[in-house]
């Protein structure tokens, strides 16, 4: 929904640009609980999965603002929620269903850098299959054999 776009070559005037980026996420927890998550796309369709998660945004009447480091083709759906509900609505669980299909439909990936955590781990075994999901779950648990680095979260 932007109304501008700005870029340009002057370090100063880059160094404002990233500080109004990085003020994005403080804007958004003045809205509701931020749900912080990552898609990656191939960078040609960048353009295609922001259309198709504003529809999805409509469709579920459910916040989703995307921030994105565009030139790797990353994209942060970030899904504002209620923060005094006790937990996550049915319909950001299926925006969130419908993203991360998204970024598969469009050749891409569920996380760019974030990795997967709760929200996901429904999801990754679509992407991965289920040879390369044990793999990275053995992975995992050779690495981490107690289950005490990042508690709780997939992979």
């Amino acid at each position: 929904m932007a109304t501008t776009v700005e870029t340009t070559a002057d370090p100063a005037e880059a160094d404002a640009l990233l500080a109004a980026r990085r003020l994005a996420l403080p804007a958004l927890e003045r809205l509701g609980r931020p749900l912080i998550e990552d898609i990656a796309v191939p960078r040609s369709r960048l353009a295609e999965a922001a259309r198709e998660i504003r529809a999805i945004s409509a469709r579920h009447d459910v916040p989703v603002f995307t921030i994105a480091h565009a030139a790797d083709g990353n994209l942060h759906p970030i899904i504002v929620v209620d923060p005094s509900l006790p937990g996550l609505p049915d319909a950001a669980w299926e925006a969130a269903g419908e993203i991360f299909a998204l970024a598969l439909r469009l050749g891409g990936t569920l996380t760019g850098e974030h990795g997967v955590g709760i929200l996901k781990r429904q999801w990754v075994a679509d992407e991965l299959g289920p040879t390369a999901h044990a793999l990275q779950r053995r992975l995992k648990e050779a690495f981490d054999p107690h289950g005490i680095l990042n508690p709780g979260k997939s992979l």
